[in-house]
């Protein structure tokens, strides 16, 4: 009997600690959402607050202005047969438009997606804006689905490689559309990294929408990226809410996602800036992307710098060298949307940096 007495009271205290251990499990996964939930807030009003930034730093040069437009409907719909459902997602855009132009004339246009996984436009770019409003450039610059700084909803809607391309590429039609001094066949397109790789799919997929593009450092092989990235990576492509499998899973899903396998469809004047010592987007996903467009019998420009100070952001920082090397990128897209400005020198990039355009 007692030996019974003691096996029950053993059982008793079992249960008691599982139902313990199920509350605490319950309230751990409540502050961790709460925690995201506080999280996605903070991003929202950083945004808010680089927002007006933008308007203290680039306002003596350009006409600045963010708005709402739309692309194709979300990529994972649960319930496509809800009221609704099959909408078109909504999302903002910057538009930079230079102070100086004659609303008589025609201008060339960038396109400009911002780089980053579950990133966003910030002013980070101011300087690169600068320098394009200078030359005489209109330039948009989609939030595209999956961005910071709009909420958890719209953060939940990235799909990297897929729809966001038609976010952009939506950018681009909104500009022409509405704005008669845009010149729909001086229209390019230029990003580094992720938008690098936004840039490379949008000229595959709509070659006679654009005139030429610049890929710097660009994402250009999601497998072979899956492979030397850290886990927590990793789970930002294979989450339930975006592609939802590894590669292993569904291989092809990540080579249509991926610009070195879809060499075949260039037809856009193309210029590729890499770096050696990226340690981000590393050169050999690069060295991909240049031998597959050869092995295409493609006609296109590229470099590969060897080792230069800045890494990942080598030509995007404030250097002379980095300039330089813009000097070059703006030379290259000068020659084909012929902007009122064109920077040909160093000295033309610094006075861009400075003095208010005339």
């Amino acid at each position: 009997m007692k030996k019974i007495l003691f096996l029950f009271s053993i059982l008793c205290g079992l249960n008691v600690y599982s139902q313990n251990n199920d509350d605490l499990t319950k309230k751990v996964d409540q502050l961790i959402e709460e925690n995201n939930r506080l999280n996605h807030r903070l991003d929202e009003l950083q945004k808010l607050a680089d927002d007006a930034m933008w308007f203290n730093r680039l306002g003596d040069v350009a006409f600045i202005d963010k708005v709402f437009i739309y692309g194709p409907p979300p990529a994972n719909i649960k319930n496509p047969t809800a009221v609704g459902a099959n909408n078109p997602l909504k999302f903002w855009s910057y538009v930079f438009i230079p102070k100086n132009i004659d609303p008589g004339k025609k201008y060339p246009l960038l396109v400009f997606p911002h780089g980053g996984v579950h990133a966003d436009f910030t002013t980070y770019y101011t300087h690169i804006v600068r320098e394009m409003v200078a030359q005489g450039y209109v330039v948009v610059a989609a939030e595209y689905r999956g961005s910071t700084g709009y909420g958890e909803g719209f953060w939940r809607q990235i799909d990297y490689g897929g729809l966001e391309n038609e976010d952009v590429y939506a950018s681009r039609n909104y500009m022409v559309e509405n704005y008669d001094f845009v010149d729909g066949s001086r229209v390019g397109i230029i990003g580094w990294s992720h938008g690098g790789m936004i840039a490379l799919h949008n000229i595959f997929e709509h070659p006679k929408d654009y005139a030429c593009a610049f890929a710097g450092v660009p994402v250009s092989d999601m497998i072979a990226r899956y492979g030397y990235a850290t886990d927590d990576y990793r789970e930002l492509y294979h989450a339930d809410y975006h592609i939802g499998k590894t590669p292993r899973g569904n291989i092809e899903e990540y080579r249509k996602r991926s610009p070195a396998w879809q060499t075949h469809k260039l037809q856009t004047p193309l210029l590729i800036h890499t770096n050696t010592n990226d340690d981000d987007v590393y050169v050999l996903e690069v060295e991909h992307l240049i031998k597959s467009l050869k092995a295409d019998g493609k006609k296109f420009e590229y470099e590969i710098f060897k080792d230069m100070p800045g890494g990942h952001s080598f030509d995007r920082i404030d250097t002379k060298a980095a300039r330089q090397i813009r000097v070059k990128i703006y030379k290259f897209l000068a020659s084909y949307l012929n902007p009122p400005k064109p920077i040909k020198s160093i000295e033309d990039i610094n006075k861009a940096a400075y003095l208010q355009v005339k």
